[in-house]
């Protein structure tokens, strides 16, 4: 049987009376509700004259509501998910970015998002869920009368545009990545296959839902194994184990800093997490320290897969495998659907063993950046894309991250991974969380520094730190800046950021 590669043969998939989304205090939406609720919905999308390929900013809290319009709008529309966290200048620069045709918004919402899109005169659609509704069900209400039908009507076919992200310009405007149908159909397929999801499994997500980790590992990939999603409202570390209690899951999959506040509350709940039996926990869009794994499968008695993705591949690249086969602490495991290779500057392919660029190609891969020629040019080479990412690939073909090339650390010369000493410093017993990153320096260039999360009611000295990292590490490698704060900045997805941290801690000019 032909794999699905469009969202609506995806949900098309499954018996109809199968779960398919539940959340919190509600009941539960079954797949054959979802089919007909992308039905209605494409129909009230069309009625309003917008169609395939027509763009279609979300802007909604996490929850079902949020999972079911990302699966419905996507059947005949491109979904552009926004974070609700935007300011008003930062939706209308999202939105006169995409070229929106609509705006959708929860049914009482009056903000930012709202603000910005009349501004651009862009038509508002309210969602009206919730109440006695399955969890995830709705229905849109137009603002004003729709536009002329749009020019191609009915469910997207597999080379219309899915998903519409935009990259997280740390150091650049921000780049659009649009994504296929059968891009994000591939690449719910290859996590399915890795984690070998089945029918009987639960998730639990906890990802933010205008992310590519949330929407694929967490949302689609689930959908295609015809597997029940639990949504949650987000991340919150006080209910998270609430919902495990609610939700029985079988798995979940979220960054590290979400892994280590889940630990930080686990003795808190012990009688909890020795009742749930999950079967596997996934990690990714952020390097995992080793020791984060090793305590994740202490606690949940379970092994801790990592796995490694960005937005132009529709997530997932590589990921360690379940047992029996071998995972690795400190590497992202191994090829898991696109090819993966490791490129030099010049365009060559390296042999095992030899560091260089991560490279991949593959069915879920974007095509393209949209209309930015200068970023496609450097961003592919003979078919390959780069990611940006420094790495090694060994002889049994498991890959290791050691950084992003933007974040590698030029101490005169010496190139240092903040990784390699974020995982020596985590090995002090009093270290809960590190980020290590370059700060400037007159005669250097850039110096190592590191933010230091102290765990609860431990103490170590700046002094102690730096002993503790030379013992284990090059003299060069060894942070001649310590910061130790309460909380290090993260990104909007949870991830610890490097780029622009210097700044954010007042250590560059």
């Amino acid at each position: 049987m032909d794999l699905p590669c469009t969202l609506a043969d995806l949900i098309a998939a499954h018996p109809g009376d199968r779960i398919a989304l539940a959340a919190p205090g509600r009941a539960a939406l079954t797949f054959g509700t979802l089919g007909r609720l992308a039905d209605e919905t494409v129909s009230s999308l069309n009625a309003f004259g917008i169609g395939r390929n027509d763009r279609v900013a979300v802007v909604l809290p996490n929850g079902p509501e949020m999972a079911a319009a990302f699966l419905s709008i996507g059947a005949g529309a491109t979904v552009a998910p926004l974070n609700p966290a935007y300011r008003e200048d930062e939706f209308r620069f999202y939105l006169e970015d995409l070229s929106a045709r609509a705006l959708v918004v929860a049914e009482s919402e009056d903000g930012p998002a709202v603000a910005a899109a009349a501004r651009l005169d862009v038509p508002v659609l309210r969602l009206v869920g919730g109440g006695d509704r399955p969890a995830g069900a709705f229905s849109l209400l137009a603002e004003g009368t729709g536009a002329e039908s749009p020019p191609v009507k009915g469910y997207a076919g597999s080379a219309d545009t899915a998903l519409v992200l935009h990259t997280s310009g740390t150091t650049s405007r921000p780049k659009i990545v649009p994504l296929s149908q059968a891009n994000i159909c591939a690449s719910a397929e290859h996590i399915v296959q890795t984690l070998r999801l089945e029918p009987a499994d639960r998730s639990l997500n906890i990802m933010p839902l205008f992310h590519i980790h949330g929407l694929i590992a967490n949302v689609l990939a689930p959908m295609r194994a015809g597997t029940s999603v639990y949504c949650t409202p987000g991340f919150d570390a006080f209910r998270v184990f609430e919902w495990f209690a609610d939700a029985r899951p079988t798995w979940y999959s979220a960054v590290p800093t979400m892994h280590q506040a889940i630990l930080a509350r686990s003795r808190r709940n012990s009688a909890l997490t020795d009742a749930l039996q999950l079967r596997f926990v996934r990690s990714s869009s952020s390097s995992l320290p080793p020791q984060v794994m090793r305590e994740l499968e202490t606690l949940f008695r379970c092994p801790v897969i990592e796995s490694y993705g960005m937005t132009e591949a529709a997530h997932q690249m590589a990921s360690n495998p379940l047992p029996p086969a071998e995972r690795r602490a400190g590497s992202v495991g191994v090829a898991a659907g696109p090819e993966v290779a490791v490129m030099d500057e010049a365009g060559r392919l390296l042999p095992a063993g030899e560091t260089g660029e991560v490279v991949i190609r593959g069915p879920n891969v974007m095509a393209a950046y949209e209309n930015n020629p200068d970023a496609n040019e450097s961003a592919f080479s003979d078919g390959w894309f780069r990611t940006g990412d420094q790495g090694i690939i060994d002889s049994a073909g498991y890959l290791t991250i050691t950084g992003r090339l933007k974040e590698i650390i030029n101490r005169g010369g010496e190139k240092i991974s903040p990784r390699e000493v974020d995982e020596a410093l985590m090995d002090h017993a009093a270290v809960q969380q590190v980020v290590t990153f370059a700060v400037p320096h007159r005669t250097l260039g850039e110096e190592v520094a590191a933010a230091i999360v102290l765990a609860e009611g431990a103490d170590a000295s700046d002094r102690e730190l730096k002993e503790f990292a030379g013992a284990r590490l090059a003299d060069f490698k060894v942070p001649r800046r310590i910061v130790f704060v309460d909380e290090i900045p993260k990104g909007a997805t949870g991830k610890l950021q490097r780029i622009g941290l210097a700044e954010k801690l007042g250590l560059a000019p």
